[in-house]
């Protein structure tokens, strides 16, 4: 673990409150949250249903945060431009059901976005070891997507680490991130894996102190 190294945090609206958004958006903007996590799910690529591009577009003047969108969806070619256009700034899918990957990255960017590729718990860094020179962030599943408050699969973190040794030998550029029961028992684990941004959402959202939770996560002194 870099002890100068500035991690970023990016609370997850799953675990908010869908009937107060904007109360959400306040708290991680006080907390100190670098980004939004925002999960998409369709009740067919994961087995729960969230919300689509209108709670993007609505979002996006409430804050000068990143949006950072993950879509949990089948043939997520189809709403890209949707999300792009809804004001997303980072736009993540994932692998396991696609078949046209660098079209989509293409896709991606030329909205303006920042593309991102995911993979689930059974999936190897090998599956996307021919994506590592294109994509702007990887994001590591810790936990099988579709519920928050999940227990962090240790064994994942094994794939950051290889992750973070390949881009360092080859000088890749994409940041890695990881969702998946990060808590303030598991963050350092999660640090020194080579992660560069720690989503968490129930963990934050039921903290007494979201602030408090945030400098965990970052592994920051607290005073």
């Amino acid at each position: 673990m870099d002890p100068l190294k500035n991690y970023l945090v990016a609370p997850s609206l799953l675990s908010a409150d869908f009937a107060h958004i904007g109360k959400a958006i306040r708290l991680i903007e006080e907390s100190g949250g670098d980004w939004v996590h925002l999960d998409v799910m369709d009740g067919c690529f994961v087995p729960n249903i969230t919300f689509g591009p209108k709670m993007v577009s609505d979002i996006r003047p409430l804050t000068k945060l990143p949006l950072d969108v993950h879509l949990m969806i089948e043939h997520p070619d189809r709403i890209i431009p949707e999300f792009a256009k809804a004001g997303a700034d980072h736009i993540t899918f994932h692998v396991e059901n696609t078949i046209h990957v660098h079209r989509i990255i293409s896709q991606i960017r030329e909205f303006g976005a920042k593309a991102g590729v995911s993979i689930v718990p059974s999936t190897p860094v090998a599956a996307i070891s021919e994506l590592l020179a294109f994509v702007d962030v990887i994001l590591v599943m810790t936990v099988n997507p579709g519920f928050g408050g999940q227990e962090l699969i240790p064994e994942c973190l094994e794939k950051v680490r290889l992750l973070d040794q390949l881009r360092r030998e080859r000088g890749y550029a994409y940041v890695i991130s990881v969702d998946g029961g990060v808590n303030r028992g598991t963050a350092e684990a999660v640090r020194e894996a080579g992660t560069d941004v720690l989503i968490s959402g129930s963990s934050f959202f039921a903290a007494e102190d979201p602030a408090l939770e945030v400098m965990l996560f970052k592994g920051q002194k607290i005073v």
